[in-house]
């Protein structure tokens, strides 16, 4: 054991829950910024500088000669076209959040179809973590299908007890882990909802990795969806926004409704340029991170059992996408300890994201994988495992 770990251990005795929590929080985002390796480093992770930087290779992808943009024209409206292109659907709207496309998207079908319901899965992001915007705000009312750690079920939308206007589908859903429904089940919810007289809306957020799971292009997931929103930044690394894709005549009332919401901001050029380069660098790639998760996933699993760790758990087993859950019978706090210290003596974080506590000794952190992890192979892995463990309690 160093000295700089008893020395921190020491100190841990003598400071309160509040402030040793306090304490590991900064540990762990300056062990995040300053470790050599890491399974993936998301722009919100990297400095001003280092964002500044993408922008270098957007003078490829669009000519910066040509006017900035105001109020959503110029390379706004490029970006527009291009991901409705890529999805095969009619038109595209740029929203500067998903909170907010979505809203706009299902209040429209809400005044389409005169029932202002949404049913949708118990752990969905309005759900989850938007403060109940939907009602508060939009005047919709969400329902629940389930709240199984899975999408909903054909026979569960079709004896859904109350009729609603639309059923809104997370893809993957990512408090579940990251899950997907097999490409069978979904066209299978899809037909229920529609035989039920139900707008189908897909919160498309991380849609454009999902192609490795279905084993289908873009345009024909998409296409199931009579709506469908997709972001620029959770999987293309840009520097925020999203898109709002559907029909034409649903995306002009959608920009009228943006508007009213505030979402007409005078300029957005170097969001958009960031979608265009998130476009052509990281999309092409994403099949290649999900392979490279499968392979992480394994020896993750294969890592934990030769450390004879007693309970461990990496789900979906073999991962949807390239983000998935790694589950430990440790508290948060304990397994939080032991990832930092790892990084700060090994110059490699296994863990790179915070735990949930879910029960007594038992939590969960997510596992993200991007073009750095491509660099582990499957005995980094194991061996990066094996640090990891030595430094939890016995």
């Amino acid at each position: 054991m160093s000295d700089t770990t008893r020395q921190s251990e020491h100190l841990q005795d003598q400071i309160s829950d509040e402030e040793r929590r306090k304490q590991l929080r900064e540990r762990h985002i300056a062990a995040q910024r300053s470790t050599q390796r890491v399974f993936a480093r998301h722009g919100f992770q990297k400095t001003l500088q280092e964002r500044l930087a993408l922008l270098d290779a957007a003078k490829d992808l669009y000519d910066l000669d040509e006017p900035s943009d105001i109020y959503g024209n110029g390379v706004v409206e490029v970006l527009e076209e291009k991901v409705a292109a890529l999805l095969g659907l009619e038109a595209a709207a740029f929203f500067p959040t998903g909170t907010m496309a979505q809203q706009v998207a299902l209040r429209c079908w809400a005044a389409r179809t005169g029932n202002a319901t949404v049913a949708l899965h118990a752990l969905s992001h309005p759900e989850v973590h938007e403060r109940n915007a939907f009602s508060q705000v939009s005047g919709l009312r969400p329902v629940r299908v389930t709240s199984e750690p899975r999408l909903p079920t054909a026979a569960e939308v079709r004896d859904f007890e109350e009729p609603c206007g639309a059923l809104m589908l997370e893809l993957p859903l990512r408090d579940a882990g990251f899950v997907l429904p097999t490409w069978q089940e979904l066209t299978e919810v899809v037909e229920a909802a529609r035989e039920r007289d139900a707008v189908v809306h897909f919160d498309g957020a991380r849609l454009w990795e999902s192609t490795v799971h279905f084993d289908r292009p873009l345009t024909e997931i998409a296409g199931l969806a009579d709506s469908v929103y997709v972001s620029f930044y959770k999987s293309l690394d840009g520097f925020g926004g999203a898109a709002l894709v559907g029909p034409k005549t649903l995306v002009e009332e959608a920009k009228v409704w943006r508007h009213r919401y505030g979402g007409q901001v005078f300029q957005q050029f170097p969001t958009a340029l960031s979608a265009l380069v998130g476009l052509e660098r990281e999309l092409p790639r994403l099949p290649e991170y999900v392979a490279h998760a499968r392979m992480v996933a394994t020896a993750l699993r294969e890592g934990f059992a030769t450390a004879g760790v007693p309970w461990a758990r990496v789900y979906p087993e073999v991962p949807h996408t390239h983000d998935f859950q790694v589950w430990l019978p440790y508290d948060a706090e304990v397994a939080m300890e032991a990832a930092v210290r790892t990084a700060e003596e090994t110059e490699s974080m296994l863990f790179a994201y915070g735990w949930d506590q879910k029960g007594p000794g038992l939590s969960f952190t997510e596992v993200h994988v991007r073009a750095p992890g491509l660099e582990w192979t499957a005995e980094d892995v194991k061996a990066a495992v094996a640090a990891f463990v030595r430094r939890l309690p016995r």
